[in-house]
């Protein structure tokens, strides 16, 4: 369980005392990543140098309503200061307003500069508040883009569950692993989720879930 989750600390009010301690545990317990605010990118790729953890930060977290060019910029100062993968919320304000043509090229966007870094590309789609015709336009457009991941959510609307995840599997293509991210908190929900599909956990309760 520890290798495919990604320890996560995004509260606002986030220190780098938080950080240090976060990318420690995730050396202790062999977490496959931490999941961490973009402002401390830098600092924690000190700390997690010349280790096998991987090192995640959001761009357009929590809502993702940025212009897409905003969003293009973060992820590459984000790449710059040393992130692996990117978990990247796209433009729910859009999907709402029905403007496919918006969101099908931000994510091709995103996609595109995540992929030109070889560095991983997590799309956040929030699953959670979708309507079910909203989440199937999100998967076809993710299936031509082909990112590697697909999220369930933030977090900050809604969590993971096993429903949204078999969902995802039974309709994405079978290339574009899954994310199930938001209320993970036991081991018994964690390995829920995995049953259902999902290849990543994002959770702020990793040490709780693995003991």
């Amino acid at each position: 369980m520890n290798t495919i989750i990604d320890h996560t600390f995004l509260s606002p009010q986030a220190t780098t005392s938080d950080i240090k301690r976060l990318c420690a545990e995730a050396v202790t317990h062999q977490f496959r990543a931490v999941c961490i605010p973009p402002y401390f990118v830098s600092r924690a790729r000190t700390e997690l140098h010349e280790t096998t953890v991987r090192l995640a930060t959001v761009v357009g977290f929590p809502y993702g309503y940025s212009e897409t060019a905003i969003k293009v910029a973060e992820a590459r100062r984000c790449i710059e200061e040393g992130a692996d993968e990117l978990d990247i919320v796209i433009n729910l304000a859009a999907v709402k307003s029905g403007d496919w043509n918006y969101v099908k090229t931000e994510i091709e966007q995103m996609a595109t500069t995540v992929r030109l870094k070889g560095k991983v590309c997590k799309m956040i789609l929030e699953v959670g508040v979708l309507t079910d015709e909203e989440a199937r336009r999100l998967v076809e457009i993710c299936n031509g883009v082909r990112p590697d991941f697909v999220k369930t959510s933030s977090g900050v609307q809604g969590g993971a569950t096993p429903e949204q995840v078999r969902f995802l599997r039974a309709n994405l293509h079978p290339e574009i692993k899954i994310k199930a991210s938001g209320g993970i908190r036991t081991n018994a929900e964690a390995e829920a989720l995995v049953a259902a599909g999902a290849d990543r956990l994002g959770t702020s309760s990793g040490l709780a879930i693995i003991e």
